[in-house]
């Protein structure tokens, strides 16, 4: 069998003499943005180039459209890595989020693995699985639930950042909710008096949110917009519809800080003689569970390729990765693939996944990647020490 270092080392010169190709496919992906639970012709490439290498694919997978589950197996299904690969664009302003570089990065670091575990000697299953939507309802929730990452030894995937490199990425849990508000129409100046206010009750819903977020936990975050309010100015409007995010960093807080918001919504509605409803109107995003071992495993790797990661920066958003880590170890590293202070979701980053830059930082995320994984194909001790983290963490929840 051919030693951990022996087989890296085909996998960075697979990635390496593939550089170029590599940044015209990330680029590709920039140039021709689609939207979440549209990205057809960006999952049909990376199913192409699978395909190709020997992999296994399902495709669509889970009852999703842009889905997929590639897998290549070598002498056994254990251990099992499962690599996430993102390639949504936010709307307007392209890949703000950098899914086309870091998607790159997945789907390459499963092919170089792919190709370099193949005769190797190393015995286990390798996962490219393609993860649409996380920019929107969030397609790893759907797989989550369905159990897919069940049994996984880890899933992994880098995420493009910017002027910091972190292995402990955490997520904030989060909770969306479109509330209604139903009353009755009546004359404004004629009969004012017959009428019941939904426009009041959303306002009175907004206002008691305000009076909330004083007794909020640290790290919580509770935003609202109304989107809607049906009539005119001579009429007293009948419905008006409020858009709702909580989020917290830890499951029990999101309960919590969830029934205020609705304790808000029905005290509004009788205080306004109105009635309020709700439901979701994106999927329920977990926070991330840590797993100290694969983090420190990846901060050791990261390392060696020259990152140097930040510690402890605290949930910086939602992400349905933290739905995986539900189901077995997970992380989600982020790779600043720029030294500038720029901010995501912006056309500023957007362009930084294009430069030289972004491309070097391409190979680079690519080949960490790569090694973590490798990593945890060679190392029974890690494995055991993963999954006693899994473990931990998830009792906590309980």
């Amino acid at each position: 069998m051919q030693d951990e270092k022996t087989i890296l080392r085909r996998a960075e010169e697979f990635i390496d003499a593939r550089a170029a190709e590599m940044a015209a496919f990330s680029d590709w992906l920039a140039e021709h943005p689609e939207l979440s639970g549209e990205e057809y012709e960006s999952s049909r490439l990376m199913v192409e180039k699978l395909r190709g290498a020997g992999f296994e694919v399902e495709y669509p997978f889970c009852g999703i459209p842009t889905a997929f589950m590639a897998k290549k197996s070598f002498g056994a299904k254990k251990p099992a890595v499962a690599i996430m690969a993102e390639y949504d664009a936010l709307p307007v302003i392209g890949h703000g989020c950098g899914h086309n570089l870091h998607g790159t990065m997945s789907l390459y670091a499963g092919l170089a693995l792919g190709e370099a575990l193949s005769g190797s000697g190393l015995c286990g299953e390798l996962r490219v699985v393609g993860t649409p939507a996380e920019e929107g309802d969030g397609a790893k929730i759907k797989m989550a639930d369905e159990g897919v990452f069940d049994g996984a030894d880890l899933a992994v995937m880098i995420h493009s950042d910017a002027a910091e490199s972190l292995a402990d990425y955490r997520a904030l849990g989060l909770n969306g909710f479109d509330f209604t508000f139903t009353g009755q129409t009546a004359h404004s100046a004629g009969s004012p008096w017959d009428g019941r206010s939904a426009q009041n009750g959303a306002l009175l819903f907004m206002e008691a949110m305000n009076m909330l977020r004083l007794h909020m936990r640290d790290g919580c975050r509770l935003h609202a917009l109304i989107t809607h309010v049906s009539g005119a100015a001579n009429i007293i409007p009948d419905k008006a519809v409020c858009r709702v995010e909580a989020r917290a960093p830890e499951k029990n807080m999101l309960d919590e800080l969830t029934e205020g918001v609705f304790r808000c919504a029905r005290g509004a509605a009788v205080a306004t003689a109105t009635e309020v409803s709700w439901e979701r109107f994106e999927g329920h995003f977990e926070p991330v569970l840590p797993n100290p071992a694969a983090e420190k495993l990846a901060e050791e790797i990261m390392a060696q390729y020259g990152v140097e990661c930040t510690r402890g920066r605290g949930p910086q958003g939602s992400s349905d990765v933290g739905n995986v880590s539900y189901r077995c170890p997970a992380i989600q590293p982020e790779l600043a693939i720029t030294e500038r202070k720029l901010a995501l979701h912006t056309r500023e980053f957007a362009a930084a996944t294009m430069t030289d830059e972004g491309h070097a930082a391409l190979v680079k995320g690519t080949k960490i990647l790569a090694a973590i994984c490798l990593r945890v194909f060679a190392d029974e001790k890690l494995r055991r020490e993963m999954r006693g983290d899994f473990e931990t963490a998830l009792k906590r929840t309980l």
